[in-house]
């Protein structure tokens, strides 16, 4: 009956039903904004492959092996997780399409960059979003003057008198709130993860995340609530630790990382392959074959070319691949250790820990873009030796072998990220 009671009491004040309406209504956008994302990068994904098919259908016939390998595009793509909706992640900058063919791959993987969203400024408008950085607002709107209030109009002493338990009466009235948000902005999400057949252990543990930093945050009002200010300190105050916790030290933590574990760009190694690939053309072919064949020896048998020739051609294409291989390995460490130094951070500064671990979950982090990279180059692995098959034994390519081609997903595309 009590707790009745607050409930009325909290719902007529003036700002009770219209901020939780608002919260609602946000919450639920950005449902949906999430499903009709992963939506369209399924449909995305779903219409790449016709279009591979018919761009293999327009290949002309011929019997030179180099022209299949060449001119022929295979496509990769790394499908939304269901919980994908609700932590965009990676995925609102990252590609999760790409087309790839048999010549040097490094400089195809690095056209574009990755940077680790957990400490980055806001960015696309998800559920994670409003978790992280519109749900502490109306913490802060709803409990910043829950007991300056009733100082400041007199009122305090009186009901301390009244209630056989003062402490009880304020962890009601902060209960109370706290619930409410919380049934605010978890339906949205439990519908959300229904339509996208989320697993139940997932939603789970999204739940208790949102429900740990939820409490969090009113913990942090509780706090500032004790220090007896007027409730436009507390305001003040709460703000001002919104701005911190959320923006600034995250900011903060995102520069102290780069400064601390020094990575090159991905730009960097695309062009250093490129510089290779060109300066091929320069270095005796002897050479050029002499160091595939190291690494290629099942090749080594084959006949030696004359002038122009595709076995050549295609051999510095991956001996440019192997002379930057350290420098992409040591990239792609560098980044990983940054995403660690991240996670550990995320202990200390709960908007980094709570996007972190949704990201995690969802496979649209920095990890889960690297394992998308490692399988594209298992998959271009195996489409090397398929078109080496033609290309070193001297046979001819004809239209009847480009179904034959390896083809993604074939017992690796679909793996789940390995990191």
């Amino acid at each position: 009956m009590i707790w009745k009671h607050e409930l009325r009491l909290f719902l007529r004040e003036r700002a009770a039903i219209p901020a939780l309406l608002l919260l609602l209504a946000l919450a639920t956008a950005s449902v949906v904004a999430g499903l009709a994302e992963t939506a369209r990068q399924r449909a995305v994904i779903a219409r790449i492959q016709p279009v591979q098919a018919a761009d293999v259908a327009a290949l002309a016939d011929g019997d030179n092996p180099g022209d299949a390998p060449y001119s022929t595009y295979h496509a990769t793509w790394n499908a939304p997780n269901p919980l994908a909706f609700a932590a965009l992640g990676q995925r609102d900058i990252a590609p999760y399409i790409l087309r790839v063919r048999a010549l040097g791959l490094e400089a195809q993987l690095y056209d574009g960059e990755t940077f680790n969203p957990e400490l980055a400024l806001p960015g696309r408008f998800d559920f994670a979003f409003v978790l992280t950085y519109l749900l502490p607002m109306f913490v802060i709107v709803l409990l910043h003057d829950l007991r300056a209030r009733e100082d400041e109009a007199g009122r305090s002493a009186a009901l301390q008198a009244m209630s056989r338990n003062a402490g009880l009466l304020w962890f009601r009235r902060r209960a109370v709130r706290g619930l409410l948000l919380y049934a605010m902005i978890l339906p949205p999400f439990l519908v959300g993860a229904l339509v996208s057949r989320v697993p139940p252990g997932q939603i789970v543990a999204v739940s208790l995340l949102a429900l740990l930093y939820l409490m969090f945050w009113l913990a942090l009002a509780t706090l500032v609530e004790r220090l007896g200010w007027k409730s436009a300190a507390n305001a003040g105050a709460l703000v001002a630790g919104w701005l911190i916790l959320t923006l600034i030290l995250p900011t903060l933590a995102n520069l102290a990382i780069n400064s601390a574990v020094p990575v090159r760009q991905g730009l960097e190694l695309a062009l250093a392959h490129r510089q290779k690939v060109h300066a091929a053309w320069e270095i005796p072919r002897a050479e050029t074959l002499n160091a595939f064949y190291r690494t290629n020896p099942r090749w080594s048998g084959a006949s030696p070319p004359k002038g122009f020739d595709d076995k050549w051609y295609f051999a510095f294409h991956e001996v440019a691949d192997e002379s930057v291989a350290p420098a992409a390995r040591a990239y792609q460490q560098g980044l990983l250790d940054r995403d660690r130094l991240t996670q550990r951070l995320g202990w200390f500064i709960p908007a980094i820990g709570l996007q972190a671990r949704l990201h995690r979950m969802a496979e649209t982090d920095l990890s889960a873009q690297l394992a998308y990279q490692d399988r594209i180059r298992e998959f271009h692995s195996r489409l090397r030796q398929f078109y080496y098959g033609y290309l070193f034994s001297d046979r001819p390519f004809t239209r009847t072998d480009y179904p034959k081609a390896p083809k993604w997903g074939d017992g690796m595309g679909g793996l789940p990220p390995s990191r």
